[in-house]
């Protein structure tokens, strides 16, 4: 943005031109991932009709898919029509570090497509896009087509392995003796947290055709003998007895009012010296911050919820029995805003 008075007219054109067409990069990705085209480089440069004969893949389109993308700089073309990996197609591959395959994989489904294409529906009525297209909330959808599902739960477990170390490192949570992790999807943060202190032990709380996933990603961390699974509705009940209560990315999915509903739930269920633990992404200053300030209009569309600025946190915390104690920036940009209740 501090570029903008120097730019000219032509070249704001063509910025603003580039940025129109911008889901034709992410749809491209998502071929990419579906195909599984970087698995097939991990080893070193392939030819594009290599790969098309080992993904299934018609030759002439994928090179020209593939051309494309080493022109963004997610592969590397070479004479010859050869391909190798660069740092961001590294990511794409199924053993990634920080892997986002799955993400991309998830991003370009036709059912995410169709609510986006309805956003102005959300921006002249405030409603959730989704349910106007497809009749029925994201996780009534999710739970009707398991495929969809699963693909959901991989992306959100994938794009987890960075937030969760982060939120590791940023707060120590050993003194803990039972964590609860409520709407923890396949329990990523809630291994991670019980990886790092052997003595704790912890309850992954979700929807019961979430949870019914999680095993392996808890038996992979190790930590299934020390990990309770309970399916259930937040907004019917909440796990007793824990010290701890931790919710990443759950209350920017809702509006005020069902926020403070599952606050409330948490308060009742919590004993008095337990610590609520909220983890999402701050709304930062004007002209900063787009990839929050997207993922704002993302939870418009998608679940007719919002991220919130740290004075807007405090007000749900306080409506919801809350006192803010903190709040804690970790290295993935997302914050940890500790409660207390009252």
């Amino acid at each position: 943005m501090a570029r903008e008075g120097k730019l000219s007219q032509e070249q704001a054109a063509t910025d603003l031109h580039r940025l129109i067409k911008g889901f034709q990069i992410s749809q491209a990705i998502h071929v990419a991932a579906v195909l599984g085209v970087a698995d097939h480089m991990a080893a070193g440069p392939r030819t594009s009709d290599q790969i098309a004969a080992a993904v299934g893949a018609h030759p002439r389109s994928l090179y020209r898919l593939l051309r494309a993308l080493a022109a963004i700089g997610v592969f590397r073309e070479h004479e010859h029509r050869r391909f190798s990996l660069t740092a961001m197609g590294g990511c794409l591959r199924s053993d990634a570090a920080q892997p986002m395959r799955p993400f991309a994989t998830f991003i370009g489904q036709a059912y995410q497509w169709q609510a986006w294409g309805h956003l102005l529906h959300s921006v002249k009525t405030g409603e959730s896009a989704f349910r106007v297209v497809h009749g029925m909330s994201n996780w009534a959808y999710r739970e009707r087509h398991p495929e969809q599902n699963a693909i959901f739960n991989a992306a959100m477990t994938g794009n987890s392995r960075r937030v969760d170390a982060a939120i590791v490192a940023a707060y120590d949570f050993s003194r803990f003796a039972r964590i609860a992790d409520i709407g923890g999807g396949q329990g990523s943060l809630l291994a991670a947290i019980l990886t790092a202190n052997p003595e704790t032990r912890g309850v992954l709380f979700d929807l019961p055709h979430v949870v019914a996933t999680a095993a392996p990603v808890l038996e992979a961390a190790g930590v299934q003998d020390r990990c309770e699974v309970v399916g259930g509705s937040m907004f019917e009940s909440i796990p007793e007895g824990c010290t701890a209560y931790v919710m990443k990315f759950i209350l920017h999915d809702w509006d005020d009012a069902d926020c403070i509903r599952i606050l409330q739930g948490c308060c009742c269920a919590m004993q008095s010296d337990a610590q609520l633990f909220v983890v999402e992404r701050l709304v930062g200053p004007p002209n900063e911050d787009p990839a929050v300030k997207l993922s704002d209009l993302n939870m418009l569309v998608g679940l007719g919820g919002q991220e919130r600025t740290r004075e807007e946190f405090a007000a749900l915390l306080r409506a919801g029995r809350f006192r803010l104690a903190d709040v804690l920036s970790t290295s993935a940009a997302m914050s940890v805003i500790v409660g207390e209740p009252v």
